[in-house]
């Protein structure tokens, strides 16, 4: 298995992520670790054979789990998709390291004061149905609440809550609790 593929399993599962009987259980039965590995496939193909195939199998996967991320999203290492179901982040998003995301998020491009798409950093907790617009900037280890709309530049160690999104800035991260088995 892809060693980024098995950092994304990591963080699933831990240490347990090198058992061939673990690998096989999350690719069966984990939707968001089987888009997951898809996506990874289609990133690293190597012609346009292999890419057109796993790219078929991602967009079968995409339309059976309401996953919407394209290829050329640039991800870091450790996606956890925790639970599956209309997920969509623009191609050009860039996200760190170490990133959960949940149902109902939207990650995308905005016209306006903040044209452009976002630019995550590592450790970043996406909660169900929250939403991050425009060209901003999210910092290293951001809680991102249920039901948060984010349009502006969000510091590192904050939790944001609330429509129209609040910042709560902490002392540490805020994400520790949440994002386990880091890489």
């Amino acid at each position: 298995m892809d060693l980024v593929i098995k950092d994304d399993l990591y963080r699933y599962v831990g240490k347990d992520c090198e058992k061939f009987f673990v690998q096989l259980r999350y690719f069966l039965f984990t939707a968001g670790f089987r888009y997951t590995f898809f996506l990874r496939k289609t990133q690293k193909a190597k012609n346009s054979l292999t890419r057109f195939f796993w790219f078929s199998l991602l967009r079968q996967c995409m339309l059976r789990t309401g996953i919407q991320i394209p290829p050329s999203t640039q991800i870091g290492r450790g996606l956890r998709i925790v639970h599956f179901g209309h997920i969509v982040i623009h191609p050009s998003t860039i996200i760190g390291d170490n990133f959960n995301i949940s149902q109902g998020c939207l990650i995308g491009f905005s016209d306006g004061k903040h044209r452009g798409t976002p630019k995550l950093g590592n450790n970043i907790c996406m909660n169900a149905n929250s939403i991050i617009i425009g060209n901003v900037q999210i910092g290293d280890n951001v809680l991102i609440a249920p039901g948060a709309f984010i349009n502006f530049d969000v510091p590192k160690n904050s939790i944001v809550i609330g429509n129209p999104g609040q910042v709560i800035p902490r002392a540490s991260s805020p994400t520790d609790k949440y994002i386990i088995y880091k890489k």
